[in-house]
């Protein structure tokens, strides 16, 4: 099957409906629930933007084992300009949101294809594992399917690893290995977009190492669908009014939930890693999965960092306040995080190198630098539009005032010194829904932790960071000024 449309995706929903539950009631149909069907479309619009004539090239190339066109965000990388290619098909997704929906297909796919072409790392310990990995990638690309994952165990006592927990199952584990495949038990967090197709469950890159930790270090990948997986959901943040009052959350509200595993059975084909917690661990670096999914993340980035730079540059000439210094220095900060993560992905592109495996694999240092500062420069460009706004925040009539005897009224005291009231309400509307509401709140946290504890993150870049030559550097010049010094 070539790329699949937005009406192929939403059938899939409906043939293979997942285990959701929200509100403490099971979903029915998801395409239809007032929970997901925003989102669903969102979604559906995207796989439809594939089928654009004038983006053919952009979005999709010809798979080397059907012969049809599929995503190119399944596109293996071997030159600079494959890394290019890609990085444009997946602007193009984040713009349709305004970096709005983190977890757009893309993002995993990136992961599945660099995973599948790293293959050989899978099949150390087990050459079955080797090839299950391959076959999947092509399942996923042939099909077009759409990814969820989960990585985060419960935080239930985080003092302690998952076999320390009150009950060893709390943690999503590994019961028992049968002839069918491996039964898994537990729970893990954090399945953004549940609505997809299929799960990746990642190894978790904490364990310890000890033998406790081997029940729970696995890879594998299995249909939402399939029968003891359950999604408990939060409350949603589309609060089902209209485009008008929630301009973000009634169309990008992703869902995040906690992923329950019943007695799951992972059929062997579906394994990828298995009890190899040293494996497990160093995955995500060792195949470059890391980086190509950072690429995919700074491009969401770059896309995001627009978009608020523009509702930011709307709001102060709909009120005419871009005369006053402290407004300029605002907006001109914006302007630096946008020209930052520009620079970054530019750098892991021009700096990218062929892999062991032969996969052009973008340079990881400016990705790590660029994922880690967003963390901070995200939750600051939303305070920066709160500052802009101020009480023009709160000021904004809903579209049922607009429809009410009360227009009038409105279109006079609402009207800005460049907008009329509709398009300044409108506006407003949009700030709000990306800084403050349940949404934009949201969204904050999501940034903050896209990756995980922004102090390990850190931590992690401490260990791994060369920077030994420029230690050597400054031996050099102290020893250089020494020898100077005692010669005069």
């Amino acid at each position: 099957m070539p790329a699949r449309t937005g009406n192929e995706f939403i059938q899939g929903l409906k043939d293979h409906p997942p285990e959701i539950w929200i509100g403490g009631e099971r979903v029915g149909d998801v395409a239809a629930h007032p929970a997901f069907r925003n989102v669903v479309r969102s979604v559906a619009a995207l796989y439809d933007l594939q089928h654009d004539a004038a983006l053919r090239d952009q979005m999709t190339f010809v798979s080397p084992s059907s012969g049809e066109r599929v995503g190119m965000s399944f596109l293996v990388p071997r030159t600079h300009n494959d890394l290019a290619l890609v990085r444009t098909m997946m602007k193009t997704w984040a713009d349709y949101s305004g970096g709005m929906m983190g977890r757009a297909p893309d993002y995993l796919n990136r992961a599945i294809t660099a995973f599948a072409a790293a293959a050989p790392y899978c099949g150390e310990n087990d050459p079955r594992f080797a090839d299950n990995v391959r076959r999947y990638y092509e399942h996923c690309r042939d099909r077009d399917l759409c990814l969820t994952h989960t990585l985060i165990n419960p935080q239930a006592n985080r003092s302690a690893g998952p076999s320390g927990q009150a009950d060893p199952y709390l943690a999503a584990a590994i019961v028992r290995e049968t002839d069918a495949g491996v039964i898994i038990r537990g729970a893990r967090m954090l399945a953004t977009l549940p609505l997809a197709d299929e799960i990746l469950v990642f190894p978790s890159t904490l364990l310890r190492g000890k033998d406790e930790d081997r029940p729970y270090a696995f890879a594998f990948a299995i249909p939402c669908s399939a029968s003891g997986l359950k999604f408990i959901c939060r409350e949603t943040f589309d609060p089902g009014g209209s485009t008008f009052d929630h301009p973000l959350a009634s169309r990008f509200e992703e869902m995040d939930a906690v992923v329950i595993f019943e007695d799951v059975i992972v059929p062997w084909e579906r394994v990828f890693l298995l009890r190899d917690v040293e494996r497990c661990n160093k995955a995500f670096s060792a195949t470059g999965a890391v980086a190509h999914m950072a690429h995919q993340v700074v491009t969401k980035n770059i896309a995001k960092t627009e978009f608020l730079l523009g509702i930011a540059s709307l709001m102060v000439d709909a009120i005419a306040i871009d005369q006053f210094q402290h407004v300029q220095s605002k907006i001109a900060e914006i302007i630096y995080y946008l020209e930052s993560m520009r620079a970054f992905a530019r750098a892991s592109e021009a700096d990218a190198t062929l892999n062991a495996w032969g996969v052009m694999t973008p340079a990881w240092p400016p990705l790590d630098a660029a994922r880690n500062m967003f963390t901070w420069m995200y939750p600051r460009m939303v305070e920066i539009l709160q500052l802009l706004g101020a009480s023009g925040m709160m000021a904004r009539p809903t579209q049922a005032d607009m429809e009410s005897p009360l227009r009038p009224l409105i279109e006079k005291y609402f009207q800005a010194a460049q907008a009329d009231a509709v398009d300044r309400i409108k506006l407003f509307r949009l700030a709000w829904d990306a800084t403050l509401s349940s949404f934009g709140s949201r969204q904050v946290i999501y940034e903050r932790f896209f990756f995980g504890d922004p102090v390990r993150m850190q931590m992690a870049t401490f260990a791994s960071y060369d920077r030994l030559p420029y230690v050597e550097r400054v031996r050099q010049f102290l020893a250089r000024e020494h020898a100077l010094a005692r010669r005069s």
